[in-house]
């Protein structure tokens, strides 16, 4: 098994950033500001990429980023605009403050995404249940274009010697039956 390298071709390093880069990095930004991500590393003496330097950044070392775990009102926001907008991190970040779209991201999969489901499947089986309980023994059947159309099965003829539908009393040359919306 081979180890990934510590570096690639250009010189710059991969992997866990050391605490001398994050100290180097907070520095050069508390003094300069961040300008230009791809230009950062250079000037900030570090030999790291520019999106590397950015992501460390916005992520793990901004001022105002919140540590720790997520309140049940944050959450409960995730979840709601999560179905408002769907897979969009960081505008769902936008609206907490002090989270980052990765963050928010990470918690959707692992925690919220479960529960968000289980939720949903709860409704669901509780407006089915009321639904059943509403309509006696009411099926809806497709009819020959595909529309549905309620079938009682209360309606059946109970009698099974007799069918409900002789074949005999139609002819191939009925006209009833060979034309309309479901026979062309």
């Amino acid at each position: 098994m081979v180890r990934t390298p510590s570096s690639d071709n250009s010189g710059l390093r991969k992997g866990a950033w050391s605490p001398d880069e994050d100290t180097k990095l907070v520095a050069y930004i508390t003094r300069y500001g961040h300008w230009n991500w791809s230009q950062l590393p250079r000037f900030a003496g570090l030999a790291r990429s520019g999106k590397s330097c950015r992501l460390r950044w916005m992520n793990y070392l901004r001022p105002n980023v919140k540590r720790g775990n997520f309140t049940p009102q944050q959450e409960e926001c995730i979840i709601r605009i999560h179905a408002e907008r769907g897979n969009k991190w960081s505008a769902i970040a936008a609206e907490l403050p002090g989270r980052t779209d990765l963050e928010v991201k990470n918690h959707w999969h692992t925690t919220l995404r479960k529960r968000s489901q289980e939720e949903a499947l709860a409704i669901e089986e509780t407006r089915a249940s009321k639904s059943s309980k509403n309509k006696e023994s009411m099926d809806l059947v497709p009819n020959c274009n595909g529309a549905a159309v309620p079938f009682s099965a209360t309606s059946q003829i109970t009698n099974s010697s007799s069918p409900l539908f002789s074949f005999s009393s139609l002819s191939s040359s009925s006209k009833e039956f060979s034309s309309g919306p479901c026979f062309p």
